[in-house]
């Protein structure tokens, strides 16, 4: 099968670089809980919605190799790619931040692949394997020039999307149920990637 994943906040996880990095700016506290979207509501709610841009485009760019896969990652694509599964990426990506200084988000996402997304036998998935698009209709229209099987993201609008293509089955990874009342038709939800992989065998 040809097995397509999306980037940010499905294999890589910012929950914890997010709240590191708030703390160093000292624009939250402890009592905020260490996840991308408590920082992000607190920043907001606070009238610092300029500071949370800024704030993603430090971290996308010049932080972007602190950040974690999400657990099991490495160890379900290592036993995906020797099942002889066909590994891509698609990830929507502007090429560099809205505000603050101007790090080349792409080259960055993929020199944290290149270290993080890595084996004893070299890279889980190649270099032509790897996406970036800059709008979410070239997202769509690029899973649909991969042919992709089975495409697996953390945004319910990339997967409801009237151009996403039909014959590819649909996994949201939602591990902290944040859309578990939404209206999902056709789509699989799955909470870590050990449960993706078993919807799989």
């Amino acid at each position: 099968m040809r097995i397509g994943f999306d980037f940010d906040n499905t294999i890589v996880s910012y929950d914890a670089l997010f709240h590191k990095v708030a703390l160093e700016q000292g624009v939250i506290d402890q009592t905020v809980p260490i996840n991308k979207l408590s920082v992000r509501d607190h920043l907001r709610a606070t009238g610092r919605e300029p500071v949370w841009t800024e704030m993603q485009g430090y971290v996308y760019g010049a932080r972007m190799n602190e950040a974690q896969c999400y657990p099991d990652v490495l160890n379900v694509m290592r036993r995906m790619k020797q099942a002889g599964h066909t590994l891509i990426i698609v990830s929507h990506k502007t090429k560099q931040p809205y505000l603050g200084t101007q790090y080349n988000l792409h080259e960055a996402a993929r020199g944290w692949i290149e270290k993080h997304l890595r084996d004893e036998t070299g890279r889980v998935i190649p270099t032509d394997h790897v996406f970036f698009e800059v709008t979410k209709e070239a997202k769509l229209a690029r899973i649909k020039q991969q042919q992709c099987d089975i495409f697996i993201d953390d945004l319910p609008e990339i997967l409801l999307a009237a151009d996403f293509p039909a014959k590819t089955q649909r996994y949201l990874f939602d591990p902290e149920n944040h859309h578990n009342n939404a209206n999902l038709t056709n789509i699989n939800v799955v909470s870590s990637w050990p449960i993706f992989e078993s919807c799989l065998l």
